[in-house]
């Protein structure tokens, strides 16, 4: 199994959603790297579970214990070990299902690639996993911040309610204002009737996390299999529940002819600048030094507060109860996870691109 991200900037994350901790080692970050302790919790405290009526009502506090690699508030270098305590897990809400697949979910793919799997909120499995990465990725912000890089997501759309404006017209400081996580005040209360009537209705829907980059240097990706959108679409892809990745133009661009697609380069004072940017700031797997933006869309939870038809571990047909405390939507939890994310590959490649001193 593998449980491990990045290459020089790389991560290991451990622990299950019912076991006693979740953490994440960090290997490669610089020495000398100011680690803010309050920003880093304030990017767990914005994933955490309990946060609002449309997300899921377990209780954790999500403290961060930073138990290695760090001295007097700075990096030393060394590898950063730190691991958040499970307090709220209720593992007999998962007992019922201890022989049974849940549709959608990953129990029978794990039983039969390693013939045994943990029930408990999906073990592994459980996108509470993510906390280790949102961990880490704060380091690789507070690390990119040092040379200008900024990363802001946000939720453009919920079901079938989409967010027509372009981040350009939008103000992305708006993000945290609403529990929704849209910076459209008006969308965003749209979007949270739409996830509490759901959720009253005991079902699920999906949504789409927008992320844009800004102050990306020229040159981060490699030219053949190390592309830079094909690493955040790797990064992207891992995410639990994340069924789709596009960046610049995407689907859209096949609706536009080649003349009306290309980005035409001119120069702005001694900086070669594009006209548009239906590239997405990536061109030939490189970055261009424009904003890189893409969309994620995550699927409906797969857990439902109804009962669904199944079978269990003997092949026999069973009905599968929903219990337990879910997200009836997952994006609005989900944005920190993709800004973490975006941060990890960016902060990997900055570091491949060239040596790197604070």
């Amino acid at each position: 199994m593998s449980n491990s991200y990045g290459k020089l900037f790389k991560i290991s994350t451990f622990g299950e959603s019912h076991g006693r901790a979740v953490g994440v080692v960090l290997d490669g970050c610089p020495a000398g790297l100011d680690l803010d302790l309050e920003f880093i919790q304030n990017e767990l405290d914005r994933r955490k579970p309990g946060q609002s009526k449309i997300t899921t009502q377990r209780k954790e506090e999500d403290k961060i214990e930073i138990v290695s690699g760090i001295f007097e508030g700075k990096s030393t270098g060394t590898p950063i070990a730190m691991l958040v305590w499970n307090a709220d897990a209720r593992s007999k809400d998962y007992s019922h299902i201890a022989d049974r697949y849940r549709p959608s979910h990953a129990d029978f793919t794990y039983q039969e690639k390693y013939g045994v799997r943990d029930y408990r909120g999906g073990g592994r499995s459980s996108a509470r996993e993510t906390l280790a990465r949102v961990a880490a990725g704060a380091i690789a912000k507070l690390f990119l911040a040092k040379y200008g890089i900024k990363i802001n997501a946000y939720v453009s759309q919920v079901g079938g309610l989409t967010l027509q404006k372009s981040y350009k017209e939008l103000n992305l400081e708006e993000t945290e204002n609403n529990i929704v996580r849209c910076p459209d005040p008006a969308m965003a209360e749209e979007m949270i009737t739409l996830i509490d009537n759901v959720r009253k209705d005991c079902d699920t829907i999906g949504g789409v996390v927008s992320c844009v980059v800004q102050g990306t240097p020229v040159g981060l990706g490699e030219p053949v299999f190390d592309k830079l959108h094909a690493e955040l679409g790797k990064a992207m892809l891992g995410i639990n529940a994340v069924k789709g990745f596009e960046y610049g133009s995407g689907f859209e661009g096949v609706k536009m002819l080649g003349s009306q697609h290309n980005d035409a380069f001119y120069l702005e004072g001694d900086r070669v600048r594009t006209k548009t940017n239906h590239s997405g700031g990536i061109q030939g797997g490189i970055s261009n030094g424009e904003d890189i933006y893409f969309r994620v869309a995550f699927k409906p939870v797969a857990t439902l507060m109804k009962d669904q038809e199944s079978i269990n571990q003997e092949g026999d047909p069973v009905t599968v109860s929903g219990k337990g405390r879910h997200d009836p939507c997952v994006v609005p939890r989900a944005v920190p996870i993709v800004e973490a994310m975006a941060a990890l590959v960016l902060a990997d490649l900055l570091l491949r691109n060239k040596v790197i001193k604070l």
